[in-house]
Formats: structure tokens, sequence, C-alpha cells
């Protein structure tokens, strides 16, 4: 048996089933694009946007070149030395070898055996006249000055009663010989009194001695305790440290080594000179104040300019030599004592001007550049890269045969930035 459904149901469900169908007489339907379209301002805003970073982009860049163009044309600082005419070096008479020594070098030590309390001094430090270097044990020193001056109080006591009764025996006396020249004292009371007051200034005389005595252990007291102050005898530096806290020092040695004998080794830095060995066959070859070049181990390319001071008048006769010191012409920080150092005695005649248009210039002017030896040649505020032929080194300098004349200014430093025709600034 059939079942009937609604109209109403039947009539649903027919026209979803025609509506699953297309239909030709039925327009298609179009997509909606609507939806993927940029609003004005969201458009307005991203232009904005691009054109911030552009600008920005272009003011980095501008910054950038404009810092490069100033560190381009920002003028250097150099400094300069001027070109000197070579001259022909002295003859050379004679060469030796010896030592850089300090004419006033001490080690300071102390006065008397004690322990030390305080080193106020180290290694390399330049201390004057009269300044404390170290402090001693000083309480014994202490002690003894205590005692000196109560034995000095005491005896200045003693010595004030003794002045007391000398005043009653003097009085006492002058009455007794009033009483002896009315007949009522006798001859011995009277000798008994004058020899009470006598005696009493015999005994202030001997207290007064003690009490001069009291003072000389006072003093002598007070020079213990100066003693206990080792002090600096000149102004120089200090070149070792003998002595530390808690040690014991003396002026001779003692103790099976455990004493030290002195406090710190003290040099005149203004006292350097050298010291060579001669040998007796050529000593007539030197002679006081003669020119001398001198050459440090340590800095072979500096020669300093030095003089004879004296020959000392006796010979060694185990090394058949002669002792000879030699002094600077001008001291330099560089120079220390003990140094090795060779010498060259030059004769004394006067230097001649050369000919061949050799010139000088320090050392450190010369540039090698692919190569080629230049300079830079520093004229009205600019320089000029030169090209330049080398001789032999004298010293710290380098002799040019060709591309500079004497009067020529180069530069010596401050060659970073520098090209051919470039401004630069000299370093006052």
């Amino acid at each position: 048996m059939v079942r009937s459904l609604p109209v109403t149901a039947l009539i649903v469900r027919f026209g979803i089933m025609a509506s699953s169908f297309p239909s030709s007489s039925s327009p298609s339907p179009r997509p909606d694009l609507g939806g993927l379209r940029i609003s004005d301002s969201a458009r307005g805003g991203r232009r904005l946007g691009w054109l911030r970073w552009f600008f920005v982009a272009i003011g980095v860049a501008l910054l950038i070149s404009g810092a490069l163009y100033a560190f381009r044309q920002q003028t250097p600082v150099v400094e300069v030395a001027p070109v000197r005419a070579a001259t022909e070096s002295r003859v050379a008479l004679l060469n030796a070898s010896g030592y850089v020594t300090p004419r006033r070098r001490a080690t300071v030590a102390a006065k008397i055996t004690a322990r030390v309390e305080q080193v106020l001094t180290d290694e390399g430090m330049h201390v004057q006249e009269g300044q404390i270097l170290a402090r001693l044990d000083s309480s014994d020193a202490e002690r003894r000055m205590t005692s000196a001056r109560a034995d000095r109080g005491a005896t200045s006591a003693q010595l004030a009663d003794l002045r007391v009764n000398l005043a009653n025996a003097d009085r006492q006396l002058v009455r007794t010989k009033s009483l002896r020249e009315g007949g009522v004292a006798s001859q011995e009371a009277l000798d008994r009194d004058q020899t009470a007051a006598d005696s009493l200034r015999a005994r202030i005389a001997l207290t007064q001695e003690q009490v001069r005595a009291a003072d000389a252990r006072i003093q002598m007291a007070q020079q213990d305790l100066d003693n206990c102050i080792v002090r600096a005898p000149f102004t120089g530096i200090v070149v070792s440290k003998d002595a530390q806290r808690g040690e014991m020092v003396s002026p001779i040695s003692a103790g099976g080594g455990f004493t030290r004998t002195g406090i710190a080794t003290l040099v005149d830095m203004t006292s350097l000179e050298v010291e060579v060995d001669v040998a007796e066959a050529y000593i007539a070859r030197v002679k006081t104040a003669q020119p001398v070049t001198a050459i440090l181990d340590a800095y072979p390319d500096w020669q300093i300019p030095s003089k004879v001071r004296t020959v000392i008048p006796t010979a060694d006769r185990q090394k058949a030599t002669v002792k000879v010191r030699i002094s600077f012409d001008h001291l330099d920080p560089r120079i220390l004592p003990d140094m090795g150092v060779k010498v060259t005695f030059l004769g004394d005649e006067p230097a001649k001007q050369q000919q061949n248009g050799i010139v000088l210039v320090p050392a450190e002017a010369v540039r090698d550049e692919q190569g080629k030896k230049i300079v830079f040649r520093y004229h009205d505020g600019r320089v000029e890269r030169r090209a330049v032929g080398l001789g032999g080194l004298r010293g710290s300098d380098q002799e040019i045969v060709a591309g500079l004349s004497a009067g020529d200014r180069v530069v010596v430093k401050g060659f970073d930035g520098l090209r051919d025709g470039a401004a630069a600034a000299v370093k006052e």
C-alpha cells in the first residue's frame, strides 16, 4: 500500500531537486570582486610608508658621503725635520769598548746595627738629598735618651740643693767672722765654717760638670736616635733595594751572612760617563777634551757626541791598559748605568764641507713605495712626493745623494693619509 505524502512536502522536495540542475534559460552567477578592492585610505598609507623609507635612505647616504668627504678633506698634522748638508767625518784614531758608569754611586748603609722597621724606597724611585730612605728600630736609643734625661734632671735638682746649702754656709761664715772679730768665736769655728762653704762650692762645681756630662749623654742618645733614620746622601735614583723590613743591618758584615750591610744603592744620573780601557801602546793618541763618538750596544744606530774627561794616571800591569773616562755632551734618559758602549776617539781637526751634494735626513723620513725610495718634502703648507737616491747610513741619519737639497724640510712623522700635493699642518 502506497503511503501518500502531503502536497506541500511534495512541492518542497520537487523544488530542491529542480534547483540542483542548471537551467539554460537562467543567467550564470558572477563572482563578487568587491571584497578584493583596497580602500583609498589604506592605499594612501602604504604609499606614504614607502616614501618615508626612501627619504630616510637618501639622508643616511648623504650623511655617510659627507663624513667621508670631511675625513678626506681633514688636514693631516705632520712632524718635519730639516735636510742637513753632509760633512766629512773626523778621522778615527782609536776604537775601544767599555761601560757606562756613574761618578757618584753609593750603597747607603746604617751607622749602627739594628733591625729594619720601614723601607721607604723602591727601585727606580727619584729621591732628593736628605730624604728618608729607611727607619730602624729605635727602642733602645729611646730608652737611653730617657735615662740620660732622667740623670740630668736628678743632677740639676742636686745642684739646686747644693746652692741653697752654700748660701746658708756663706751666711754662717759671715756670722762666725763677726764673732771672731769680737773675740767670742774661736779660730777653729771660723775655719770649720770656711771649710764647709768651700766644700759646697767644690761640690757645686762638680755637680755642674755632671750636668754637662748628662747633656753630652743626651746628645749621644739623640745621635743614636738620628742614626735610626737612614737618609739619602745626594739626589739621585734608587737602582737597588738591598734590605727588607725585619732584617738586621750593620755597617760591618756580621752574623754569617744574615746581616745586611746596605739599605739601598743610589746613583746620581747626572754623573753618568763612560769608562774604557785603552792599551798602553795607543794611550798616546788620547788626550783630555778629545772628541769621541759613543755608541751604546742597546742603540747601535745612535751616535752620542762625547769627549775625554780625564786619563787616569796609572796603568794596570796585568792587562797593560790605562783607564780613560769619557763624559757625554748631553745626557739622555736612555743612557743607563752599566750599559755596554763602544767609543771611537776622533782627530781634532775641524770638519770640512763636502762638495758632492750629499745631504742627510733622519732615517725615518725615507719611505719604501713599490720598491722606490721616496720622501715627502714639506713646502708652503703642502707636501710633495720626491723620489730620492740613497747613500750610506750615518748612525740614525740617511745619506741622500739625489732628490733633495740642504735646507729643505721633510716629513718624519704623520704619514697616514699623505699624498702628493696634499695640504698638511706642522705639529708645533
